[in-house]
């Protein structure tokens, strides 16, 4: 069954590129695999998947070493300061960083390792209450203060659009994002480069790439409903 959600997303993906007139290879898609059982991730692996996406720190490090060492691991979850340490240098890129001073630990983590870490920063793009991000308005000058840590890049922008019905709804915030990202490229600002744009879930995926997404992260289109009785 994973098998066929996971042909079954990946013929939506190709659809919205083409109507887009985007190339295929423009767009990764993260399986989103919180709370699910490593049989359901290596399923999905050995379909082809090789990124996966974590909202916990615990479940991203209980299940890192236990796949094979070629998967892309993605912190698509808020991340708090004090837990930084332990996924630093586990992951390939971290999507939820919204606040400067979680990019400071970041970077003093990254230093103690000698690594860089890829980063995007988040923006509640909705301005929902419910949602961690910064505003729109302030995302300019996270970007250029993040900038200047030595230890990180920032690649891109991250959103987590509002739950919806119709994944129409969606499509301004997602046009707004793509604006959002095109205005900070066009700063030019050192060790920023806006290659990467993380909007859509399993509800409005093919709408976000239509608008212009790089990432899109879908869990229960894949893994089907999450078992929160493991959390």
């Amino acid at each position: 069954m994973l098998s066929q959600n996971l042909t079954n997303v990946e013929k939506n993906i190709q659809e919205a590129c083409a109507r887009a007139g985007r190339d295929r290879s423009e767009v990764t898609l993260i399986a989103v695999s919180k709370t699910k059982p490593l049989s359901d991730l290596k399923e999905i692996y050995d379909c082809g998947t090789r990124h996966f996406g974590e909202n916990k720190v615990q479940e991203l490090c209980e299940k890192q070493p236990e796949m094979p060492d070629d998967v892309q691991w993605h912190m698509i979850g808020h991340l708090q300061r004090n837990k930084v340490k332990y996924i630093v240098d586990k992951v390939a890129l971290i999507h939820s960083v919204d606040s400067f001073r979680l990019a400071e630990e970041i970077n003093i983590q990254a230093m103690k390792r000698k690594i860089t870490v890829p980063i995007l920063i988040e923006v509640n793009i909705a301005g929902e209450d419910s949602k961690f991000g910064v505003r729109p308005e302030d995302t300019k000058e996270l970007v250029r203060q993040a900038s200047e840590l030595p230890n990180i890049s920032v690649k891109g922008l991250m959103t987590i659009a509002p739950y919806v019905v119709d994944p129409e709804q969606n499509r301004d915030f997602f046009r707004k994002m793509r604006q959002l990202s095109v205005d900070i490229k066009n700063e030019n600002i050192d060790n920023v480069t806006m290659d990467c744009l993380s909007m859509g879930m399993t509800g409005d995926y093919t709408v976000a790439i239509e608008e212009g997404a790089t990432f899109v992260r879908v869990g229960t289109g894949i893994f089907g409903e999450r078992n929160y009785r493991k959390e």
